[in-house]
C-alpha cells in the first residue's frame, strides 16, 4: 500500500485547509464583536446596528486583504485532489 491515499486522508486534509482559511476573517470578526461590546458597555449605548456594521466592514477589509492567500490556499488543495485522485480511487 505504498503511495496509496484514503478518503479519509483527503478528507482530513481539506478539513484542516478549511480551519486554516476561514481563521483569519473569523478572528477578525470576533474581535471586532468583543471591540464594539466593549464600547456599548462602557458607553451605554445598546443599538444593535452599531455594532454590526463595523462587524461587516471589517469581513469584508479582511476578505480583500486575505482572499488572494485563501484563494491560492483553495486552489492549490483542488489542485493537488484532482492531481492525486488516481490514488484515492486505488
Amino acid at each position: 500500500m505504498d503511495g496509496m491515499l484514503t478518503v479519509g486522508d483527503a478528507f482530513v486534509e481539506a478539513l484542516w485547509t478549511i480551519i486554516i482559511v476561514t481563521a483569519p476573517i473569523l478572528i477578525i470578526a470576533m474581535s471586532m464583536g468583543l471591540l464594539m461590546g466593549i464600547i456599548q458597555t462602557a458607553t451605554s449605548i445598546q443599538e444593535q446596528t452599531l455594532a454590526f456594521i463595523p462587524k461587516v466592514l471589517a469581513v469584508i477589509v479582511s476578505f480583500v486583504i486575505f482572499g488572494p492567500w485563501m484563494a491560492r490556499i483553495l486552489v492549490d488543495l483542488a489542485v493537488k485532489l484532482f492531481t492525486d485522485l488516481y490514488r484515492y480511487v486505488g
